[in-house]
């Protein structure tokens, strides 16, 4: 089948109305549900007339759907086929590749990306070192969020009440060295710090004798998206704490944060403190 090319040149004129229906379509986006014509207007601070104007002609093209018995909008099939193209080309990975990369060849530890998948951190990719530790955090492997650099990173940035629902007992905080937080209450002291701090550490919390450290990636709505990790040998006493006490973290934490901060501006995002 023929494909028909469509040719559409752009004045200056229709920019400022691209921006507008861009920021109606990140507006539904960022909702729970549909919402009324009347909120989009108020909360852009747009003429109603423009309003309508946006949402009908985004509406015919499908890329918002109006629900007439409620006199709301929601996005539409066009938005949902546009973001699974978007999944399916690998962005985050494919922008976060090289940039690994660069993170194992400046500092010889290994990299790691990861995403939260409910209370789980999930690793999308790993690049080696010319001697690499044996991990466990594989590409592919889950772990509970609360253990590791990567997921207590994200966490941190995730709304309390969203991280309640996620570990609501004792139950749900899984053990693998027997170090970690092991209530709510201690998790959120960890999360704190992480905040405070800029980046999150771990030190034998997955496997005895290594440490990683790893910062958080964000949308454009500042929301955590992805971790970047890096992740080297090092034996903890049993009296350390959370903390880096390695007097090369920080230095570490820097590169990490600095491929983190990178990965948040090739996305479009805005990076959090």
């Amino acid at each position: 089948m023929l494909s028909r090319r469509v040719t559409f040149v752009a004045s200056s004129s229709d920019v400022p109305a691209l921006r507008r229906g861009l920021a109606v379509l990140r507006l539904l986006a960022g909702k729970a549900g549909p919402v009324t014509a009347a909120a989009v207007a108020r909360e852009l601070a747009l003429p109603r007339s423009t309003t309508y104007h946006l949402l009908t002609e985004l509406a015919e093209a499908g890329f918002v759907t109006h629900l007439p018995e409620e006199h709301r909008y929601g996005l539409g099939l066009a938005a949902f086929e546009l973001g699974s193209a978007y999944l399916r080309h690998d962005p985050l990975e494919r922008l976060a590749r090289p940039l690994l990369r660069r993170l194992v060849d400046r500092t010889g530890h290994t990299a790691h990306l990861g995403v939260l998948h409910g209370r789980e951190i999930v690793y999308l990719l790993r690049e080696l070192p010319a001697r690499p530790n044996t991990t466990v955090t594989d590409v592919g492997v889950r772990l509970s969020a609360h253990l590791p650099a990567s997921g207590r990173a994200m966490l941190a940035y995730l709304p309390a009440a969203q991280v309640r629902v996620l570990f609501p007992d004792r139950a749900s905080f899984v053990e693998r060295t027997g170090r970690g937080a092991r209530s709510l209450p201690e998790l959120r002291r960890d999360l704190a710090a992480v905040r405070q701090r800029g980046w999150a550490v771990e030190d034998g919390f997955v496997t005895a004798g290594l440490a990683s450290v790893a910062a958080c990636v964000f949308d454009h709505g500042e929301r955590a998206i992805a971790a970047v990790s890096a992740t080297f040998r090092h034996e903890c006493p049993e009296s350390c704490d959370a903390g880096p006490c390695g007097a090369d973290w920080p230095d570490v934490a820097a590169d990490v944060r600095a491929v983190a901060a990178e990965l948040t501006s090739r996305v479009g995002g805005h990076s959090v403190g």
